[in-house]
């Protein structure tokens, strides 16, 4: 009777996590130069991921989100950059040419990754995870340049939108709170 009990809080579990959203972390993704990677490989970080574009009004907010992650990169932060063609077509590049332009015009040094769809019928898993009814800030990335802030535990923190800059003190005070300072 023990081992049968036993067993079956083993299967409901079993069941429940198959329900559960994704862990973030364990999501396939492709850096920017094409290699299979994940955000496992940032486990313990603070994370910013960004939707960006080479060819938007927010465009300049690359040099903010350098400046982000210069300032903080050694207490723990990353910013993560995903390029992104789903609103107005203000991706169109390839990889390669996305990489060249943000490295030329605004010195990023933080992880880009392979172009994706962040909504839609062909949106990535990751924001699928980020957006869907299960996550903490749930509905539809509306522009380039929103932001999600996913804690050292692999949870997602804070949403914000484009309007939101790099250096706004709302979302300066929420990356130093993720990161642990006061």
């Amino acid at each position: 009777m023990k081992f049968s009990l036993i067993m079956s809080g083993v299967f409901a579990g079993a069941t429940l996590a198959v329900g559960a959203s994704p862990n973030l972390l364990e999501i396939p993704l492709k850096d920017i130069d094409g290699r299979d990677t994940s955000l496992k490989a940032y486990a313990g970080k603070v994370m910013l991921v960004v939707n960006v574009a080479s060819k938007c009004g927010f465009t300049p907010q690359h040099g903010g989100l350098e400046a982000l992650y210069k300032k903080y990169q050694d207490q723990g932060l990353v910013v993560l950059g995903f390029p992104c063609n789903d609103f107005g077509a203000q991706e169109p590049g390839t990889n390669e040419e996305i990489k060249g332009f943000c490295e030329a015009n605004y010195g990023v040094s933080f992880p880009l990754f392979d172009k994706l769809h962040v909504k839609g019928a062909d949106q990535h898993p990751l924001y699928a995870a980020l957006t869907g009814k299960d996550s903490p800030f749930p509905g539809e990335v509306r522009w380039n340049f929103g932001k999600f802030l996913i804690g050292r535990d692999g949870q997602i923190k804070g949403r914000y939108d484009s309007r939101v800059k790099p250096d706004d003190e709302e979302l300066v005070k929420a990356v130093e709170a993720a990161l642990g300072k006061k």
